[in-house]
């Protein structure tokens, strides 16, 4: 829960932080902004709220890394990818965007401190402890952190201890390890499709390259 907390603070304090002109230059999500990816931080810590206050009884059916399954790659079909973008404009000025993800997250982040870790939630058709739960989301928050500033170099990076954490998660859910010599950025940004291997990158790979990249849903 502690890396929950960090991740999820440093990805709202990295979002306050940029100024206006960063809202309308491309995110690490293809086609989405950089206000397109907070509208979705929007989203994800209301789905966070819901989730906690939707307590389970049965016994888990899914841990931290059973939770994220490898999907197909996206197709720009989901209604609510093309939502998002649309909403993300009626905001119109950006500091009521950051003032919501704000006020939500906030809330977010201080449900998740006060949940106790042992007690069981219900989402997206599985239960969890709610210290599972939780841990899932360190890998949500430090990818859309590094989506957040993948063009914006000035910007601050994820935590080394959330980075790592993701990488750890990420080779659990594949079933393999990235090369060591991989930064843990790295292997979770060619990992998951954010960036191509180079060929030195790609010789490394060996076999494991012809299997990238793991898309996560």
């Amino acid at each position: 829960m502690d890396l929950f907390t960090r991740s999820w603070t440093a990805l709202r304090s990295a979002v306050a932080a940029l100024p206006d002109e960063d809202f309308e230059r491309p995110s690490g999500c293809v086609g989405w902004l950089v206000r397109d990816l907070v509208c979705h931080l929007v989203i994800d810590a209301q789905d966070v709220l819901i989730t906690l206050v939707t307590p389970a009884t049965g016994e888990p059916t899914a841990d931290a890394v059973g939770y994220w399954k490898p999907v197909e790659p996206p197709t720009g079909e989901d209604p609510l990818d093309a939502l998002i973008p649309r909403l993300a404009a009626a905001y119109g000025d950006p500091r009521l965007l950051t003032f919501h993800l704000d006020d939500v997250g906030s809330a977010a982040g201080r449900a998740a401190e006060l949940a106790d870790p042992a007690a069981r939630v219900s989402t997206r058709g599985e239960v969890l402890s709610v210290g599972d739960y939780l841990s899932a989301y360190v890998v949500e928050w430090t990818l859309h952190h590094l989506d957040l500033i993948a063009h914006l170099s000035s910007a601050p990076r994820p935590p080394t201890e959330t980075l790592a954490a993701a990488r750890t998660a990420l080779e659990k859910i594949v079933g393999t390890a990235f090369p060591a010599s991989f930064s843990d950025a790295d292997a979770l940004l060619i990992g998951t499709g954010r960036r191509e291997p180079t060929d030195s990158e790609r010789d490394e790979l060996g076999e494991l390259a012809g299997n990238l990249p793991f898309f996560l849903g």
